[in-house]
């Protein structure tokens, strides 16, 4: 009964997350009619068709500027970051161990794949990690990361998370507080202090200003996506904005799109789901860019017709091209296929 009421509200929730921007609907259109006509907006919105940026160039670590890595990790987060030759790691992807009693959560995981990426283009060494929330595929790899005696952490964002104050399917179902329990005993193991309250004061990382952005889930919601981090970067001109698993549940993207602005690089917030990426965030951003952590095929068709119909972005996916890597100039970022053939592993029970 508990599980069905949460469904209930989940749709609720998810569909007065669309209601409630509706008032930017005429903003949709004037803008669409700008940038191609009645038809082009009516057929994008309808259908959301529109296929994902087909061919890139491969990327070579000998490439010059700062960069994003936007790594192949199926449908999870993890994000190389490189300014100047310091590096940071936002999310670090699924992992492959779940709770035994749990074996639902038995998901195929990349621990290695990241670690093995930090240590080849990183050289072992961040100057700190982000989990944007508590999710198995933002936070799993973690422990396995910070734990590697060849990787050093500076220090490590991560929001408090309790069961206690969350719903039951959110409590329940999923393994959120093991992964974060996981990433605290990591922590505390290596000697990473772990900051858990976030200001929107900037920070610098190499030529990269940093500002990170708290999503706060509203007293009727437990939704750990609702609380979910994002980080602002901004260098010279170009800014990117990388959304976690941010939504409108509670009104998160509308109260945060003035304060992060326009956009050159968005990463799509929850993979291309729908419940993220309303008109309020797509109009408040207004990507050039957008990079879905996902496969192309498993986006939304609402969400793929609001960016190509309201802002005319550019769609990539990391599966599409094995990672995306985006390479920051003075007026202009450049993005490329990483490419790389990923062999995940495969589930363990703990």
């Amino acid at each position: 009964m508990q599980f069905l009421q949460l469904a209930v509200m989940t749709v609720l929730f998810t569909i007065w997350s669309h209601v409630r921007t509706w008032h930017y609907l005429p903003l949709a259109l004037y803008l669409s009619l700008r940038h191609g006509g009645l038809f082009r907006w009516l057929f994008r919105t309808l259908t959301g068709f529109r296929w994902l940026e087909r061919k890139l160039p491969s990327y070579q670590n000998t490439l010059a500027g700062d960069k994003i890595h936007f790594l192949r990790t199926g449908s999870s987060d993890a994000i190389l970051l490189e300014s100047d030759g310091k590096f940071a790691l936002v999310d670090a992807a699924e992992d492959s161990a779940f709770p035994a009693q749990k074996p639902h959560l038995a998901y195929v995981g990349w621990e290695d794949y990241i670690v093995d990426y930090v240590k080849r283009v990183a050289s072992g060494k961040l100057d700190f990690v982000l989990g944007t929330h508590a999710h198995s595929d933002h936070i799993g790899g973690f422990d396995t990361l910070i734990n590697d005696p060849e990787i050093s952490v500076g220090r490590a964002y991560l929001k408090y998370y309790d069961n206690a104050s969350k719903e039951p399917y959110e409590r329940d179902y999923w393994d959120n507080q093991e992964c974060y329990e996981q990433m605290m005993q990591a922590c505390r193991a290596r000697g990473v202090p772990v900051i858990k309250e976030f200001t929107h004061k900037p920070f610098v990382l190499g030529n990269f200003r940093c500002t990170i952005f708290n999503g706060e889930a509203g007293r009727k919601t437990g939704d750990e996506n609702d609380a979910s981090l994002g980080l602002l970067i901004e260098h010279s001109t170009l800014r990117a904005f990388l959304a976690g698993d941010i939504n409108n549940v509670s009104g998160n993207e509308q109260r945060l799109r003035k304060s992060i602005g326009r956009v050159d690089l968005l990463k799509a917030a929850h993979h291309g789901y729908d419940g993220s990426s309303t008109l309020a965030l797509v109009t408040g951003l207004m990507p050039r860019t957008v990079v879905f952590a996902n496969h192309g095929k498993k986006i939304y068709p609402t969400v793929k017709s609001r960016y190509m119909a309201v802002s005319n972005s550019r769609l990539m996916a990391t599966c599409t091209h094995g990672g995306v890597a985006a390479v920051f100039h003075d007026r202009e970022i450049k993005y490329y296929a990483i490419g790389e053939y990923v062999q995940a592993q495969q589930p363990q029970a703990y």
